[in-house]
């Protein structure tokens, strides 16, 4: 039997997901209290088809009966009921969730006379952190819209059993801030940059132009070749470990150039090495129209 735990702050994106898994077979339970986990684990044992089954549950900070602190405890109960259980984590910035909760008018669960929206996160965020400490997959959906984060849930979650190890390579900007869900980060903003080139500047790093002038760099050379040679030592300890997914972030200053072209070469070169291998460029696809 299989259990998807859905968790994250308020606005994180968490209905969507469940929305997605259910439409994907799966039975979803929102909202439900960490506390009655072992009951609904012990019930799904019992039933004849139990081994085809599988359950989505939402929770979340309010968890009303429950108590957080105790979910490591749970969790490592259920595990040896033999039910296989993924920690979904969904989480954006402050201040995404705050424009968020702005624009549709929502008020935050935990928010109330004395208690206002920046409040009501930094306390969301104390309560889930036994939640988050163990997620073996999370999403930063700050900058996702509702289709790509359909998508990354999909990716990650719903068609992980039959893919194994899915690996993420994700171009960004340092600039504008590093993926809370990378496993890795491999920072490359001390190599030649093509912004300085005048004739390069208006071209990214999946265009020809950049890609021959940093096929010349001997430093751009030898940080690819570094990367690999870790990558290709440490990645089979994640799979050993049953990891579902791994993302490797690669940063430049803006997220144009450099990033983007070695985070395309390690797709390519690890694309043979592994079955279930993506590549997204986080500040082209904001640019993109």
């Amino acid at each position: 039997m299989e259990f998807v735990v859905i968790s994250g702050r308020s606005g994180s994106g968490k209905t969507t997901a469940l929305q997605l898994l259910e439409d994907s077979g799966f039975i979803c339970i929102d909202n439900l209290p960490v506390n009655l986990l072992p009951t609904l684990v012990t019930e799904v044992s019992q039933a004849n088809n139990q081994s085809a089954m599988k359950f989505a549950v939402g929770i979340d900070a309010r968890n009303v009966g429950g108590d957080l602190s105790r979910f490591p405890e749970i969790l490592e109960w259920a595990q040896k009921q033999n039910a296989r259980f993924t920690v979904v984590y969904l989480d954006a910035s402050d201040t995404v969730l705050i424009k968020r909760f702005s624009e549709t008018r929502r008020k935050h669960p935990l928010s109330n006379k004395t208690t206002g929206l920046k409040e009501a996160l930094r306390a969301e965020n104390d309560i889930l952190e036994p939640v988050a400490r163990l997620s073996d997959i999370t999403i930063d959906t700050s900058n996702l819209t509702l289709h790509e984060l359909r998508s990354a849930v999909k990716k990650k979650v719903a068609g992980s059993e039959s893919q194994g190890l899915a690996l993420m390579f994700e171009s960004f900007g340092f600039k504008y801030g590093v993926p809370v869900d990378a496993d890795f980060v491999f920072d490359v903003r001390s190599l030649p940059n093509p912004y300085w080139q005048p004739e390069l500047r208006a071209y990214t790093g999946l265009d020809a132009p950049v890609a021959n002038f940093l096929d010349t760099q001997p430093e751009v050379k030898a940080m690819y070749e570094d990367i690999v040679q870790f990558l290709d030592k440490w990645i089979p300890s994640f799979e050993h470990n049953n990891r579902s997914y791994l993302t490797i972030a690669v940063g430049c200053t803006g997220g144009m150039h450099r990033s983007v072209y070695l985070a395309d070469r390690l797709n390519a070169y690890f694309q043979k090495r592994y079955p279930n291998v993506q590549t997204r460029h986080r500040q082209l696809s904001q640019t993109s129209p």
